[in-house]
């Protein structure tokens, strides 16, 4: 319980020293709150199509104007922030857990068992994780659940070096020769007392891998290998402003903006984290 009320104590900390950590935490907040209570805030219904309304400019009616169907298009970019929050979150979640258990493995029992895993890891690392989605994506077609678990499972190798190297690190220490002394087995000494203590990177490289999986869903969707129409997707709204870019610059603009500031947030958030919790970067 100490632990733990010191190590929130040391966030809480290093984020009121760093404005822009600061200006991330609201960001991502905010972004958070907005996907959450999508339904109660959204102005109008994403899907409902008006032909009288079509590509009409900003204005208080439709603050973000309206798409080639006479959508309004904050209420749709409203409801996309729900996948962005999703596929971040989801595709982060499996590349952490498969990255924390390969990774857990090379570090704690060495020789040929982390030969095998790095090795692995390298191979990963020659391929180009976007190219490797589209890849995948081509076979095993386009839709939400898919693009969460192929980022996923493509984007697990930083976080396994992270926690190898925390374990190289942690393995001899005293803690851990007491725990084998105690009789304790190999998977308790991982999971109980080296793990907690290698969380911290881990922690940070969560975080920043978001914004990296909110890029990528956006990258994909906006080339059509993304989430499918009529679900919205900052992405597929910036890929239905091409054809109309001359005369409706705000389809381009706003989800545009709204993608750059999500990846700057959590940026910012995972910087400042680090900051805070690495005693290498407080000298």
């Amino acid at each position: 319980m100490k632990s733990q009320n010191l190590f929130i104590k040391t966030v809480v900390t290093g984020l009121r020293r760093n404005n822009l950590a600061l200006a991330g935490l609201i960001i991502v907040f905010f972004l958070f709150i907005m996907a959450v209570f999508a339904p109660f805030i959204s102005p109008c219904d994403y899907k409902t199509i008006n032909v009288n309304a079509i590509l009409m400019a900003p204005s208080l009616q439709h603050p973000f104007g309206t798409d080639d169907l006479g959508r309004d298009v904050l209420s749709r970019m409203i409801w996309g922030s729900q996948i962005s929050l999703a596929v971040g979150f989801v595709a982060v979640g499996i590349s952490t857990a498969m990255g924390i258990l390969l990774g857990s493995f090379a570090g704690y029992y060495g020789k040929w068992i982390d030969s095998i895993i790095m090795r692995f890891v390298d191979m990963m690392l020659c391929f180009p994780s976007f190219f490797l989605i589209l890849t995948v994506i081509a076979f095993v077609g386009p839709n939400i659940l898919n693009i969460m678990i192929i980022i996923g499972l493509t984007s697990w190798m930083g976080v396994a070096r992270l926690v190898r190297a925390e374990f190289l690190s942690l393995k001899e220490r005293e803690f851990v020769l007491a725990a084998r002394a105690s009789g304790a087995n190999d998977l308790r000494i991982i999971f109980i007392h080296i793990l907690p203590n290698a969380m911290t990177p881990v922690f940070v490289s969560a975080i920043l891998g978001v914004a990296a999986a909110v890029l990528v869903e956006s990258s994909l969707s906006f080339l059509g290998l993304g989430v499918q129409p009529p679900t919205p997707s900052w992405g597929n709204i910036l890929a239905d402003g091409k054809a109309s870019i001359e005369i409706a610059w705000w389809l381009s603009v706003f989800p545009g903006l709204a993608i750059l500031v999500t990846v700057l947030g959590y940026n910012l958030l995972g910087e400042g984290l680090r900051d805070a919790l690495d005693p290498r970067f407080k000298l």
